[in-house]
């Protein structure tokens, strides 16, 4: 086997087929699979052909199609020795190969395709939403926390309690042992301020 997976250059040990009669394809890829490298030679120009048009259906893309068709001719003197003439022609066998490998190369790339955009849906636009809600909530928070340090105790307890809380004007002055009117009037100038503080309209 030479570089790239491909026969190299040196005898099967079963002769010299051109020697011989013309063989059946099927005859030749029996050959291959005993290691024939005539054999397979005799083989390519009958299989090339029929097995870079069964990739150019599925792929259409040339460069691509040329790529994996010499990968499923490396693949088909790989797997001769799995060869059995009586399931199949030799060329089914190989447009079987060429039909297969050629999907599995659409897959992958689909599959390759679908990670990138998952990615870049995850990592980019989601990420970075998430990041930014993240960090303004957080800088909210905290300019809210600082706003209500500004008010005084009951200005703040009375906020927090109905506002954050949910609790009722009624429920705010029985918590704060506080008349009812005094609370209305401390969440109202509470209310000013935090609007002021935080520069709502």
């Amino acid at each position: 086997m030479g570089e790239s997976g491909w026969p190299s250059r040196r005898g099967g040990g079963h002769g010299d087929q051109r020697e011989m009669g013309p063989a059946t394809a099927e005859q030749l890829l029996v050959e291959v699979a005993k290691g024939d490298v005539t054999a397979f030679e005799r083989l390519y120009p009958l299989v090339a052909g029929p097995v870079l048009g069964v990739v150019r259906r599925v792929l259409r893309d040339s460069a691509q199609t040329e790529e994996v068709a010499q990968d499923v001719l490396v693949e088909l003197w790989r797997t001769a020795p799995r060869y059995d003439p009586a399931k199949g022609s030799a060329l089914t066998w190989a447009l079987t190969l060429a039909h297969r490998r050629a999907v599995d190369r659409v897959r992958s790339a689909q599959a390759r395709d679908d990670r990138e955009q998952r990615f870049g849906a995850e990592s980019g636009a989601r990420d970075f939403d998430e990041v930014a809600e993240a960090v303004t909530t957080n800088l909210e928070r905290e300019q809210v926390r600082r706003c209500l340090g500004s008010l005084t105790t009951l200005q703040r307890e009375s906020v927090v309690l109905a506002y954050y809380g949910g609790r009722t004007y009624i429920e705010v002055a029985e918590l704060l042992s506080t008349p009812l009117g005094t609370i209305k009037t401390r969440l109202r100038d509470g209310l000013i301020r935090l609007r002021d503080c935080l520069g709502v309209a």
